[in-house]
């Protein structure tokens, strides 16, 4: 079997791209953190490529090849066909994904000598004790350089794409402890492991507890197995107590150092250490009625819904990427989905998106990595022994992976993902090492100076091409969040009528326009930008905004919605009642159906039929805000107090921000509708009114009640 390329530089490359890839962020709210980290890791696998190739460019050696290869190029395959007949943009987004991962695994495959090995885990460690440092920061004193959402996230905009990341790096900082010969060393790594674990700490995120959980279990069997392998078998014991006090030390003190985040505190005030904050999320795994009515239960609502896509399109799939695309198709009545990308499990939305060929991807990878395992247990040749250490903690590592990837989506992030396909690659080049051909094995692969030559062009151009998207994916969501913020800091002024916003409204909507020009599917950001001109009454623009969402994700039933109450308002009910039907078809039992059918009744001239549809929807407790607020409105149209009178008592009592609105259109009734006419029940409404008004509005809540009852307040 071919050994290892030599003198490419390429290994090292590949460690820095994982440093970077984690240590590096966004330090502004106009690019998503994980465009900046697979910018990072397409130009470093592409630039590494580049590199491998152009000095091997004289080559008439074989190169390896192996039969994992097989797999991400068959994803990569099967997501270019489905471009013809799915989501297109999505199906080439997810071709170029698996596209990285081959070349990550291939030259890692060909450059991860046992010599080069502790290069790429120093990157690993490294970056992953930089996005630590950021994580402690952002836990102890608020640091707010990096935006961020549920945080502490380090440079991950989620502090569970952080946990994932940093928790499956520990097997490459144990591999570094132990291989390290120098006391002072074997401090500075304790040190930093135990850094990183406290920061892991820190985020409570519950799927890493559970593969840190798993490690803590595998790990004493593989140092057991391995003792004699490790440089540990010949520290002193001033060394290992070295090891021991620094690691202890280190998580114990700074595990009980608490927070200085408002947010953090806000959360759970009594939860403020690290420590703390671990154990209050690990039992909240065993308090099932807090679990499961929270984020999991969330999370099993999106696996049901993906069950049934995968019964539905068992062989073929509904096309890569597409899963956020037809999940309303399968969601059921009244789970609310439409606002989620992925299905929180890679393995279930793996196999509703490709189908066959995702579960032969599954199948051949866990065949694999059982087959691996096996084999790294069993192999007594000397030769074997010298690869088990760092074969067994790379399989723990994969599978922490996969454990994590049972809850969140690590395989879609660049950080993760990158570190997946490193993975496979280490055992690969292990698997080459150790002569292990056949099915899962390694293979010879004839090369020639003239592929080495095509093979440089070809990484130059996708470099190009990499550069290109970079540019034209940092320019759209600069326009797109520069809008929404405009939109925001002018819906937060409270005077969004006023004159002087005009210009900053033009700016907004130039903006927009020209960001969803580069890119029409970006589902994730240019509704809130619908939202805020829908709020100020600007409808058309709204409308437009929205139907740009919906020409990619033609499922939503939510949008459509928003655009049948624009037309309604625009009034154009024909064009309202299309959008209505289209939703209909989806969900015909929807909140937001239900409510649209009863204005658009009453907008058609069918107050009857309006009115006994309201009627019906609030008997039997099928409303929303807005049903609400028009059965109210409806009411005092058609002169039905009684129906105004349910409306707001139902307003009132579910929606405890609209209580002063409520009580104060409750008094109105008592006080004025002859057949409801109670002046102790008025005056009593009226009080509540102005007792739920915050300070700032009770003096005007007081003007709106009556010149009589006033004096009785």
């Amino acid at each position: 079997m071919p050994a290892e390329v030599s003198g490419s530089g390429t290994a090292a490359l590949l460690a820095l791209t994982l440093f970077l890839t984690a240590a590096l962020g966004v330090p502004h709210e106009e690019m998503l953190q994980d465009t900046l980290k697979s910018i990072i890791v397409s130009f470093g696998a592409l630039s590494a490529g580049l590199l491998f190739f152009w000095s091997q460019r004289s080559r008439t050696a074989p190169l390896r090849w192996h039969s994992v290869m097989v797999l991400p190029l068959l994803l990569m395959a099967y997501a270019l066909g489905s471009m013809a007949w799915s989501h297109a943009y999505l199906g080439g987004v997810e071709a170029i994904r698996w596209f990285i991962f081959s070349v990550l695994l291939w030259l890692g495959l060909n450059s991860l000598s046992r010599e080069r090995l502790p290069t790429l885990a120093w990157g690993i460690h490294m970056g992953a004790c930089v996005a630590s440092l950021w994580t402690a920061l952002q836990f102890w004193i608020d640091f707010k350089y990096f935006p961020q959402g549920p945080n502490p996230a380090s440079t991950f905009v989620n502090r569970n794409f952080f946990a994932e990341f940093v928790v499956c790096t520990l097997p490459f900082s144990i591999f570094l402890i132990l291989r390290a010969r120098m006391s002072s060393m074997v401090a500075l790594l304790a040190f930093t492991t135990g850094f990183n674990l406290v920061a892991l700490m820190m985020t409570g995120t519950r799927s890493a507890q559970l593969a840190f959980a798993a490690m803590a279990v595998a790990l004493p069997v593989v140092l057991w197995r391995y003792r004699s392998q490790w440089s540990w078998a010949k520290w002193n014991p001033q060394t290992r107590l070295t090891l021991i006090g620094t690691l202890l030390g280190t998580v114990l003190v700074l595990g009980l150092i608490p927070t200085g985040n408002p947010k953090l505190i806000g959360e759970s005030p009594e939860a403020t250490t690290p420590f703390q904050r671990t154990l209050a999320r690990t039992k909240s795994m065993t308090e099932t009625a807090e679990y499961t009515q929270r984020s999991f239960s969330m999370r099993v609502t999106m696996w049901m819904a993906t069950a049934r896509m995968i019964a539905a399109k068992p062989l073929t799939g509904v096309g890569a990427g597409a899963w956020e695309v037809d999940i309303p198709l399968y969601q059921t009545e009244g789970s609310q989905l439409e606002t989620d990308y992925y299905a929180h499990n890679e393995i279930l939305q793996l196999l509703a998106e490709y189908g066959l060929a995702g579960a032969l991807f599954l199948l051949g990878l866990l065949t694999y990595l059982i087959t691996s395992a096996w084999r790294t247990v069993r192999g007594t040749h000397p030769d074997a022994e010298a690869e088990g250490p760092l074969r067994a903690l790379t399989l723990i590592s994969l599978m922490m992976f996969l454990i994590v990837s049972n809850a969140g989506f690590p395989w879609r992030m660049a950080t993760t993902g990158a570190l997946f396909a490193l993975n496979l690659a280490i055992l690969a080049a292990s698997d080459a090492r150790l002569n292990v051909r056949g099915l899962l094995g390694a293979w010879v692969m004839p090369w020639q100076p003239v592929r080495s030559k095509i093979a440089a062009v070809a990484m130059a151009a996708c470099m190009l091409l990499a550069g290109y998207i970079s540019q034209q994916a940092a320019e759209c969501e600069a326009k797109i969040v520069r809008a929404v913020k405009i939109a925001l800091t002018i819906s937060n002024s409270g005077d969004y009528h006023s004159t002087r916003w005009i210009p900053y409204k033009r700016e907004m909507l130039t903006a927009l326009k020209e960001g969803i020009a580069i890119n029409a599917h970006y589902r994730k950001i240019t509704p809130m930008a619908a939202d805020e001109l829908a709020k100020w009454g600007d409808w058309k623009n709204a409308i437009w905004v929205w139907e740009s969402v919906l020409s990619s994700r033609p499922y939503i039933v939510a949008i459509m919605s928003n655009i049948a109450r624009g037309y309604i308002v625009l009034g154009d009910p024909v064009r309202a009642r299309e959008y209505l039907e289209r939703a209909r078809k989806l969900q015909p039992s929807a909140l937001s159906v239900n409510s649209l059918d009863v204005v658009l009744l009453d907008r058609e001239g069918h107050e009857a039929a309006a009115v006994a549809l309201a009627r019906k929807s609030l008997q039997s407790n099928h409303y929303d805000f807005d049903l609400l607020n028009s059965s109210y409105l409806l009411g005092g149209r058609t002169k039905d107090p009684s129906l105004m009178l349910q409306a707001m008592e139902l307003l009132r009592k579910d929606f405890p921000t609209q209580v002063a609105e409520a009580s104060l259109r409750i008094g109105h009734i008592y006080a004025s509708a002859p057949e409801f006419k109670d002046e102790a029940k008025a005056l009593e409404a009226y009080r509540r009114a102005v007792a739920a008004s915050s300070q700032e509005r009770k003096a005007d809540m007081r003007a709106q009640v009556p010149a009589p009852y006033q004096g009785k307040l």
